[in-house]
């Protein structure tokens, strides 16, 4: 029960922010960039700062943590989304009791390219990987691959997914090779003034042994389009708890993340 309060008290903490704090923005804007903010094909300039903690990692239960900083900047009247990731990393030495590498792991870059659709929205494009971890925070290797997401919007819902796999091209003849897939499904339900998520990433290393490959974590979350002065930004806080993992895997992870949204209204657009 100890091992629970941190994210329970987390997740509280944010209904009561969620439920009670007035927004700056008029209802319908605020509903607005709440849909915008969860679709990942939005014409919104972003600036999401996703903090993710895991719980009880090896032997010896300790805990990781990755700051991912991960701007969104459409191109070309938002027929190009770019998103980039920049991750921030806390890691333990997982077989001993102290120990812990701090700094950069290795970057992501993808750009979905979205035509015109009805309905489902879709786009496809490159993931790159770059090894700016180095030797202790990341793969050594440059990576490439294939990227796809499809969003479903019909208010008050926004469902969608988004897969990549990334396969290393160039890098460290030493290190190991590089095959992993990326997947992750997005539910949202919108309320009037704040709207529940669930949105985890399942991973798969296909370089792994099979019984060591999949780590497939479940959880809900809540959020909130509020703002600071004039700024809007969306807030939310997830738990999930990983169903299948590996044997040094995390148990679960709690994931905050604030995300600074400029819509065209900022810029006087």
């Amino acid at each position: 029960m100890t091992k629970m309060r941190g994210p329970v008290v987390l997740l509280a903490a944010l209904i009561l922010v969620a439920v009670c704090t007035p927004c700056a923005f008029a209802e319908e804007t605020e509903e607005n960039l709440a849909l915008e903010a969860q679709n990942p094909l939005a014409d919104l300039m972003s600036f999401p700062f996703q903090n993710n903690t895991s719980f009880n990692i090896g032997p010896y239960n300790r805990t990781a943590n990755v700051l991912n900083i991960q701007p969104v900047i459409p191109f070309g009247g938002g027929r190009w989304i770019t998103r980039t990731i920049l991750p921030v990393v806390w890691q333990p030495d997982i077989l001993s009791e102290d120990g812990m590498s701090t700094g950069l792991g290795d970057m992501t870059f993808t750009a979905f390219y979205t035509p015109d659709s009805e309905g489902v929205t879709w786009g496809v494009g490159p993931v790159l990987m770059f090894p700016t971890g180095g030797e202790e925070r990341g793969t050594q290797k440059w990576g490439l691959g294939p990227s796809a997401v499809v969003v479903a919007m019909s208010d008050p819902w926004v469902l969608g997914a988004l897969v990549n796999n990334v396969w290393s091209i160039a890098g460290d003849d030493d290190a190991a090779d590089v095959n992993m897939m990326t997947f992750q499904y997005f539910i949202n339900y919108n309320f009037p003034s704040f709207y529940l998520s669930s949105a985890p990433i399942i991973t798969a290393n296909w370089e792994a042994p099979e019984e060591q490959q999949w780590v497939v974590p479940v959880g809900i979350g809540i959020g909130k389009v509020m703002s600071l002065g004039k700024l809007p930004v969306n807030l939310s806080a997830q738990y999930f708890y990983n169903v299948v993992t590996p044997d040094y895997g995390p148990e679960y992870t709690v994931r905050v993340q604030l995300q600074f949204l400029l819509p065209k209204s900022v810029f006087g657009g």
